[in-house]
């Protein structure tokens, strides 16, 4: 199980009331509800190994020199030599700290890679893979690594822990037309706002569909726009030629990365000793976890 942990903590901190704080008064709603949700997700699942994947980089400088408006919006500072600063709220950002601190002991392995974010990491590893996988994420983008002859499906977190969907190759084509390896394709032609992608003026989610499921894949259509034999509306073939510098850069900024090394790595879950659980029993208590952290040694075997 690979937990595309940004996503987690942010559904968390909005989902869980921000008056749960500790002592000091910093709040705890994000600590808590990514607990419960890997509670949720160890028990409802039983995964033999977990990893939370991290945005070393959340806005690599290598994906914005290809669009500058790559996730421009959400930048509170520009870091020329390091990662832009993201736009995260204060009481979010407290809890950061604390979230690495209780991930660390739960044993749970944590990875991230300089100047990649989550998702490169998820993709990497999940292509590495000799098991089956389930990526946890309420990103779509993540949808280009379903793959059912690999075993790789994502458990979709975007409608709420309640309402989970798992997807799996009929599932993406049932819900957009495309299959699973045409996402990466898709998403570049019909654009993401919350990701600061244009996409291409005059497609959407519709003709973009279309378009695939007539062609195959971007280089295709390009091609096909570029060749007055193919037929191809006017209109169409001026849009996809008009937006030829896009097309050009965009796939390598949609695609997720999937050849990262990583050192050698231990992720198989397991109950804690005696020790490991009173260090996360206090650390519930000083911080007022509450019955977050009962859940959670629950799922993983401890109590």
């Amino acid at each position: 199980m690979l937990l595309d942990t940004a996503s987690l903590y942010f559904r968390a901190f909005y989902g869980v009331p921000d008056s749960l704080k500790r002592a000091d008064g910093t709040p705890v709603n994000a600590v808590r509800g990514l607990l419960d949700i890997i509670a949720r997700l160890v028990t409802e699942f039983e995964p033999t190994h977990l990893v939370a994947c991290w945005d070393d980089d959340w806005r690599p400088h290598w994906r914005v020199e290809l669009i500058p408006s790559y996730k421009a919006h959400r930048v509170a500072e520009i870091v020329p030599a390091g990662p832009d600063v993201e736009e995260t709220p204060d009481p979010l950002e407290a809890q950061i700290p604390m979230i690495r601190e209780i991930l660390a002991a739960l044993d749970l392995t944590v990875i991230g890679a300089p100047q990649h974010e989550a998702d490169d990491v998820i993709g990497s590893l999940a292509t590495q893979a000799a098991m089956p996988v389930d990526v946890v994420t309420g990103d779509r983008d993540l949808f280009q690594l379903v793959d059912d002859a690999r075993d790789v499906r994502v458990i979709y977190t975007a409608r709420g822990m309640s309402k989970l969907e798992v997807l799996t190759d009929v599932s993406v084509v049932g819900k957009y037309g495309v299959l699973p390896s045409q996402y990466a394709d898709f998403a570049v032609l019909r654009g993401d706002a919350s990701d600061g992608l244009p996409g291409v003026a005059g497609i959407g989610e519709k003709t973009a569909a279309s378009l695939l499921q007539q062609f195959g894949d971007l280089d295709s259509i390009v091609v096909a726009a570029g060749d007055p034999t193919v037929p191809l509306s006017a209109t169409m073939r001026t849009r996809i030629t008009g937006a030829a510098a896009y097309l050009d850069v965009a796939p390598t900024v949609v695609e997720v990365v999937r050849d990262l090394e990583f050192a050698a790595f231990d992720a198989r879950l397991h109950a804690l000793d005696a020790d490991e659980a009173a260090e996360v029993r206090r650390l519930g208590e000083e911080w007022n976890l509450g019955g977050s952290v009962q859940r959670v040694l629950q799922a993983l075997g401890t109590e």
